[in-house]
C-alpha cells in the first residue's frame, strides 16, 4: 500500500522528520545533524510513536558518529551522547532497543552503521505489512467477513512508523479488503494525537472516520456501536501487560465489558521480555503545561497541580490479542509471549 508521505528520511547526511506537532495544520519538514538537536525533537514529539522512535535511534548514532568526528568528542563524550539519546523518552522501549542494537555496529565504521540503520527501516516497513496481515486475519476470524466499525485511541498509522502503521496498519489492511464500515479516532488528550495526526492519516487513506473526545469512547463502545478496538504499544511486558497512551485503559476497560476485541498491535521489538509484567515499566510523566495550556493559552488557573502521565498499562487480562509480525497472540487463552 502506498503511503502519501514520508514519516522519516536520510537526505544529505542528515536525518530528515516529518514535524508532527504542527499536523495537520502545516505539513513542515526539518533536518537534524547533531544528538543534541534530535532529543529535543524526540522529546518535544516532533517524531512519535515506538517504531518511528527507534528508526529515529539508529540514525542518531550516526548523527552521534558524525559530530564525534567533526567536533572531536572523547570517547566518553560519545558514549554520553548515545546514552542521552536511548533515555529520551524512557517508556517507549524500541528507541533504546535500536540505539542499543545500532551501538554494537559502531566498531565496524560510520557506513556500516548507516547501511545497519537503513535495514532496520526496512525490517519495521515489512513488520508492518506482517501486523496488517495477521490482524485483519484474526479479526475475520473472530467476527466473520464484514465491514466493521473500529476504534482506535492516538496515533498508530505511518506517522508512528516507516510503514503502513501497528493497529492502522490493521485498519488500513481491512479497508484495503473492503471490510471497514467507519473508524471512530479517540481525540487523544492532551496533545491530539488522535484528532491531528490519526484523522489525517484516515483522510489520506480515504477511509470513513470520525473524531470523538476520549470521554466517549466508554459510551460508543458499551452502546454498541463499535465491533472491536485497536491500539499500539510502546512497551509490552513478557505477560502481555502493555503500556500505550494515556486513555488506552479506559478503552479496554469498556471493551471488557462489552464482550468485544480489544487488539494490541505492536512489532515484536516493542516486547520487552526482559520484564516480567506491566508494574515493571516505568512511565513517562509529562509537564504540567500540557493540561494547563493549550498553543500557549492559559486555560487552568496558574499554579494548579496536575497529573500527567504520557501511558497507562492495560493488564494483559484485558487484551484479547497481542498482534506483532510474527503472529497474534492468543493472551486471553493463556498464551504468552
Amino acid at each position: 500500500m502506498s503511503i502519501p508521505f514520508k514519516v522519516i528520511d536520510w537526505k544529505n547526511e542528515k536525518l530528515v522528520l516529518l514535524d508532527q506537532t504542527l499536523l495537520p495544520a502545516s505539513e513542515e519538514y526539518r533536518a537534524y545533524d547533531t544528538v543534541e538537536e534530535l532529543i529535543v525533537a524526540i522529546q518535544l514529539l516532533v517524531v512519535r510513536g515506538a517504531p518511528a522512535l527507534g528508526v529515529a535511534g539508529a540514525y542518531g548514532v550516526v548523527i552521534a558518529m558524525d559530530q564525534a568526528k567533526r567536533e572531536s568528542w572523547s570517547t566518553d563524550k560519545f558514549e554520553g551522547a548515545l546514552d542521552a539519546l536511548r533515555d529520551a523518552r524512557p517508556t517507549a522501549v524500541n528507541l533504546a532497543w535500536a540505539v542499543e542494537r545500532v551501538r554494537q555496529e559502531t566498531g565496524k565504521g560510520r557506513d556500516a552503521v548507516l547501511d545497519f540503520a537503513h535495514k532496520l527501516t526496512q525490517e519495521d516497513e515489512d513488520s508492518c505489512t506482517g501486523m496488517g496481515n495477521f490482524g485483519a486475519d484474526w479479526l475475520i476470524r473472530e467476527l466473520g467477513e464484514k465491514p466493521l466499525t473500529l476504534l482506535t485511541h492516538c496515533n498508530t498509522g505511518s506517522l508512528a512508523t516507516t510503514g503502513t502503521g501497528t493497529a492502522l496498519g490493521v485498519i488500513r489492511e481491512l479497508s484495503a479488503r473492503g471490510l471497514v464500515k467507519e473508524v471512530y479516532a479517540d481525540e487523544t488528550r492532551p496533545l491530539l494525537q488522535g484528532s491531528r495526526l490519526t484523522a489525517w492519516e484516515l483522510m489520506k487513506s480515504g477511509i470513513p472516520h470520525r473524531i470523538q473526545p476520549d470521554g466517549a469512547a466508554a459510551m460508543a463502545i458499551l452502546s454498541g456501536r463499535i465491533d472491536a478496538a485497536l491500539i499500539g504499544a510502546d512497551r509490552i511486558a513478557k505477560n502481555g501487560d502493555s503500556a500505550n497512551k494515556i486513555g488506552s485503559l479506559s478503552v479496554a476497560l469498556a471493551c471488557q465489558a462489552a464482550g468485544i476485541p480489544f487488539l494490541v498491535v505492536a512489532p515484536e521489538s516493542t516486547v520487552d521480555r526482559s520484564i516480567e509484567s506491566g508494574k515493571d515499566i516505568h512511565i513517562e510523566i509529562r509537564a504540567d503545561e500540557e493540561l494547563t495550556f493549550f498553543k500557549g493559552i492559559q486555560v487552568a488557573p496558574i499554579g494548579t497541580k496536575t497529573f500527567n502521565p504520557a501511558f497507562d498499562v492495560t493488564p494483559a487480562r484485558y487484551i484479547s490479542t497481542v498482534v506483532t509480525e510474527l503472529k497474534a497472540y492468543e493472551i486471553q487463552k493463556g498464551e504468552t509471549l
